[in-house]
C-alpha cells in the first residue's frame, strides 16, 4: 500500500474514483444485458454475470426463469449444483437425472431431475453438446496432486470448494454439497468401459439455455473438468444471463416429450396445488 493510501480518506476516494471500472469477470448491478431475446423486456432481466476462470457464482432464480450460460473464449466448465430454493434439502440428483430419462448425455429437452422425482430444471436450447453426468468435479487433493497447489484461495482452487463458497452464501454447508452435472465440458462412455472427456478448447461463443421449472437455488463452479489430460490449468471465462420467463403450460413440448419426463413435470404442478 503506498503512502497515500495508508490514509484511510485518500483510500476512501480513490475507491470511490473506481465508480464505472468494469472487468471481465463481475457481476453487472443491475443487469443491463443487450442481447437478450426480442420477446424478453429489459425489466424482466434478473442477473448478469460473469464468471472469471476458477470463480464461482450463485443465484436464487424464480420459477419460470430462464438462465442463459455462455462459453465466452471456447474453455468454459460449468459445474452446477441445483436447490429447491424453498426446501434445500431436496437437490439435483445425477443418478436420478440418468436412470429417469433412459439416456446419460444431456442436451436440447433434457430434464435435470431432483432426488424427489421433480424436474428443477429443463434444458431448452444447446449450442455445445459436450456435457458431463459422470465424473463430477475436483477437489484441492486432485488438484494439488495435478497442479502442485489445491487451496480454495491459492491459484488452482477445486470445484467442490468453489461449490462450498457458493452453497454458503445460502446457510448451506459441506454435506450440502452434492452431485454436479458439468455444462460445456462432456465425458463419453466407450463400448470398453473408457472415459473419454470431452474437453475441448472448442469455438467460443457456444451456449444453452435453461428453465426454472421451480424456486431454484444454482450455485456454478467454473474450473477445469477433472479428467482434463492437459497438464495446465485450463479454463475460460463465462456469461451467465437470467430472466423472468413463463411458468411451462400443459402442451410444453419438453413436458410432454416422454412418460418419464411427464411424471416428473406433474409432481412438480402436484408440489406447487398446495
Amino acid at each position: 500500500m503506498t503512502a497515500t493510501l495508508a490514509n484511510p480518506l485518500a483510500a476512501r476516494d480513490h475507491a470511490r474514483a473506481m465508480e464505472g471500472t468494469l472487468a471481465e469477470a463481475m457481476p453487472i448491478v443491475p443487469p443491463v444485458a443487450d442481447d437478450l431475446p426480442a420477446e424478453v423486456a429489459a425489466q424482466d432481466l434478473l442477473w448478469e454475470e460473469t464468471v472469471a476462470a476458477g470463480g464461482y457464482a450463485t443465484r436464487r432464480l424464480p420459477r419460470g426463469a430462464r438462465l442463459r450460460l455462455i462459453d465466452l473464449h471456447g474453455d468454459a466448465c460449468a459445474s452446477i449444483l441445483l436447490f429447491n430454493a424453498e426446501m434445500p434439502s431436496e437437490r439435483l440428483n445425477v443418478a436420478d437425472t440418468v436412470k429417469v430419462q433412459w439416456n446419460a448425455y444431456l442436451g436440447a429437452g433434457k430434464l435435470l431431475l431432483s432426488d424427489m422425482g421433480r424436474v428443477l430444471m429443463s434444458i431448452l436450447t444447446d449450442e455445445a453438446g459436450t456435457h458431463d453426468t459422470f465424473c463430477g468435479t475436483s477437489n484441492a487433493a486432485i488438484n494439488a496432486a495435478k497442479y502442485g497447489e489445491g487451496r480454495n484461495s491459492g491459484a488452482f482452487p477445486s470445484g467442490r470448494d468453489r461449490f462450498l463458497l457458493g452453497a454458503a452464501k445460502h446457510g448451506l454447508g459441506r454435506r450440502d454439497v452434492h452431485p454436479c452435472v458439468t455444462l460445456f465440458k462432456g465425458a463419453r462412455i466407450e463400448s470398453d468401459g473408457r472415459i473419454t472427456p470431452e474437453v475441448g478448447p472448442f469455438a467460443p461463443g457456444r451456449s444453452l439455455v435453461l428453465r426454472a421449472e421451480m424456486e431454484v437455488i444454482v450455485v456454478i463452479a467454473n474450473v477445469p473438468h477433472v479428467l482434463d489430460p492437459r497438464p495446465a490449468w485450463n479454463v475460460t471465462s463465462l456469461r451467465a444471463t437470467a430472466w423472468r420467463g413463463a411458468v411451462t403450460g400443459e402442451d410444453d413440448p419438453v413436458r410432454q416429450a416422454t412418460p418419464e419426463g411427464l411424471r416428473a413435470f406433474r409432481n412438480v404442478e402436484d408440489y406447487f396445488r398446495r
